[in-house]
Order: structure tokens, then sequence, then C-alpha cells
């Protein structure tokens, strides 16, 4: 066998066998025995000692022994020694064209997740819109001549509550057996402890149970063991039975949970109605020295439901948020449709990142938006009542998914994406080999 002279011959075998790999999972597998027999006749010119070949696709099998793991390891020991790096089995061209590949793959990925200038449109544009509602609609809770007032959306849904219940049906509910519940003295006349702050002003706010939300887990404890539960204005938690009033007990649960729900729709609608959710809660924060009075912030947030700030105004402060999540979702839909996807699979209803890779982010630039919008708000006004509590908690649980896409899911996704990548390449390529070594070779 003559000797191989120059490393152009060598390529240019290679170069040959790489593309005929590539093009082979696209032909007939009758056209692959001529393929063979070109490259090995290339092969034979170029000074390879081959086998008989035979145009005709009768090409005896070669037989190929496979050693032991172990001898193969030290022949290769004795070979070549040990200390090496992988990157030695490939030329510089080679490892120029394998970062070229990783950065490729690499930029995939990040396109299917990267907005665009029309994604941070939106963002921008909804943003915006729930951030100007919230400060000209919504507007700052406060005493007005027929109660509490506030922006001009505000009074709409105030007066929408006073429409749905009515004075007369609120007499009606608080003079219903259904509607009485232990929890709900207004003073320290009926208590055995004495709960600092207990008013007729403040009693709904110090009372777990009048909470709309707590209110089905500890009220309807309080009713079911004549019992009351409360976080007092120094941020004492007590619950003491409440033994003027056994005769509010529920029998059983159907019964508790009616009560709970009766005695909060009497409740919403009067001067001092129900607080917005978890704000019993704050109670328990009695630190921190805010404004010129330096008050903590449990005083603050009595001081803010004092004025106003309650479970209708809630509602209120719920639409700029809720206009963000809508619009921002139908504009992602419309967004997806125009790219030519079906209205079925491009409705944006979950912010899973592989069914919609770019929404959730686009949620969390939005809701910043709005938030950091109220952030002045309430700056400028110098009024903790301008909160908006519910965009916070929005835009709280949006930073905590975008935080734990950031640290955690996202390198885990691009793993698997470049893991999915080299194993559809090694498939397809030993799918091409399995069809090479099964006509021509016998492995023993």
């Amino acid at each position: 066998m003559k000797d191989i002279e120059t490393k152009q011959e060598i390529n240019d075998v290679l170069s040959y066998q790489e593309k005929q790999l590539k093009e082979i999972h696209r032909i007939d597998p009758s056209e692959i025995d001529e393929l063979i027999y070109n490259s090995e006749e290339l092969l034979s010119d170029l000074g390879y000692a081959l086998p008989n070949i035979k145009k005709d696709g009768e090409l005896s099998k070669r037989t190929i022994s496979i050693s032991e793991w172990d001898d193969i390891v030290i022949k290769a020991r004795e070979s070549v020694g040990s200390g090496h790096e992988i990157e030695e089995l490939f030329s510089k061209d080679e490892l120029i064209a394998n970062k070229e590949a990783v950065r490729a793959i690499n930029h995939d990925f990040k396109q299917i997740y990267r907005l665009d200038k029309y994604d941070y449109a939106i963002c921008v544009c909804t943003g915006l819109l729930a951030a100007a509602t919230d400060i000209l609609l919504v507007g700052i809770p406060g005493p007005g001549k027929e109660g509490t007032e506030a922006g001009s959306l505000s009074n709409w849904i105030i007066d929408r509550f006073r429409n749905m219940i009515p004075d007369e049906k609120v007499t009606e509910l608080e003079n219903s057996k259904l509607s009485k519940v232990p929890f709900d003295a207004q003073d320290n006349r009926n208590t055995h402890i004495q709960v600092e702050g207990l008013s007729a002003y403040y009693h709904r706010l110090l009372e777990l149970g009048h909470d709309p939300l707590l209110g089905f887990i500890v009220g309807v404890y309080d009713i079911m063991n004549g019992t009351m539960t409360t976080v007092d204005k120094s941020g004492r938690f007590m619950r003491q039975v409440m033994a003027n009033y056994s005769d509010r007990v529920a029998i059983n649960l159907y019964e508790a949970i009616s009560k709970e729900f009766t005695h909060l729709m009497s409740d919403v609608n009067t001067s001092m109605g129900l607080p917005v959710p978890l704000m019993s809660l704050f109670n328990f924060l009695q630190f921190g020295k805010i404004g010129e009075e330096e008050l903590n912030i449990a005083e603050i947030v009595q001081g803010m439901y004092y004025q106003g700030y309650d479970f209708i105004h809630f509602f209120s402060m719920s639409i700029p948020v809720m206009l963000v999540e809508v619009l921002t979702r139908l504009c992602y839909t419309i967004r997806r449709m125009n790219e030519g996807i079906e209205l079925k699979n491009a409705l944006a209803i979950s912010t899973d990142r592989e069914k919609n890779p770019k929404l959730a982010t686009m949620m969390f630039i939005s809701h910043s938006i709005a938030a950091a919008a109220n952030a002045g708000k309430v700056y400028l006004s110098k009024k903790p009542e301008a909160i908006n509590y519910p965009q916070w908690v929005a835009f709280t649980i949006s930073s905590y998914k975008q935080l734990k896409w950031s640290i955690i899911d996202k390198p885990a996704l691009a793993n698997d994406y470049f893991s999915e990548k080299i194993y559809n390449e090694l498939s397809e390529t030993y799918g091409v080999l399995d069809v090479f070594m099964d006509r021509y070779y016998v492995i023993v």
C-alpha cells in the first residue's frame, strides 16, 4: 500500500465522506451501495488496500474484532500515554467549528425567549395604561359627604355595591339570626380578655373573622367553637371563648360557612366596612418610624383603614391589575396568531414558558411599570392610602417567578435544549452508521 503524501488528500477523503454521510439519510436505500462503492474506489485510488470492490453490491462483509475495554485502555496508554485533553482529538478548525455550533445553538435558545420591540411596546403600553387608571380613576380614598370617596372609578364601584346591597338589605341581614357570629364583639364589654383598640371603628380590622380571606378559615373555626380570634392594636394575638355569644355557635361546617358569608355580606357596605384581605395581619408589624409622627407600620395601616381603605376599595385597586393581565395576554395571543399559530394554541392563558415562552417576562415588565408608577403616586401624594395593594401583590409574585426563571429554570431549560439538539444529531449519525455497519461489517 503506498503512502498518502499530503494532508490535502486526507482532507479530500474526509470531506467527501462527510458530505456523503450527510446526504445518506435523505437518499433512497437502493442508492447507498453506489455511494459506498464510489467512496471506496476513491480511497483505493489514494493507496488504501481494500477488500474486493464490486459495483453490483455483492461486496463481502469485513470482520471487525472488538477488544475488551480494559485491553483498549492499556493499548491506548502504551501508545500515547495519559494526561491528554479531549480537545487533542480534534483539529484547530474542528474546535473553532464546534465553538461556532455551540454559539449558534445558544443563540437559537435565547431567541425563543428574547422579547422584540413589539413585545416591549406591549409591555410599556399596558403598564402605562394601568398606571393612568390607578392615578386618574382609582384615586385615593377618604371621607366624603356620603361616606368613603375616591376617584371616579372607585366611586362607581362603591355605588354598584350600594345598589347590590342597599341599606334596607343591610338592616335585614344584620337582624338575621344567620348573620350572628361569636367573634363580632364591638368593644370589651363582652370579653374576658381585654383587646386593645377594640371599638366600633376598628373591631373588624382586629378580628380575623372579618377578614374576607382569613374569615373562611379562622372565622369558621370561631363560629364552630364559640370563640373570637384577634390581633389587637399592639400586635398581640389571642383567642378567647365568647360566653355571652354562645347562642351564635354553628352545629356543623355548612352552617358555619353560611353564617360567615352572611355576616360578611351584612358588613361590606357599612361605614367602616370589611378590611382588605390579610390587612389584619399588618397589626403584627409593630416597628418602623414613618413620617413626621414617627408611626410604625401597624399604626399606618390602622390609619389607612380609618380613611376608607377597605374591601370595596380593594376591588377598585384590582382593576389596573386586571388591565395588565387581560391586555398583555390579549396582545400576546394576537401576535402568536399573526405568526400562523391557531387560536386554540395561541391563547395566552398559562404563563408556562414551554407553552408561552415570552408571556411571563412581559407580565413582569408590565407589572413593574405599573408598580413603579404607583410608588411615584405614593411619594408625590405623601399618603399611604395611595398604595395599590393588589398591584404590589401582583408585582411581588411576578418578580419571584422572574427571579426563579433566571436563576433556576432558564439554565435547566437551556441544558435540556442543548441535550435534545445533540441527541438528535447523534441519533441521525448513529442511524447512518448502523446501516453502513449492517451491510458491510461483521462484529465479533
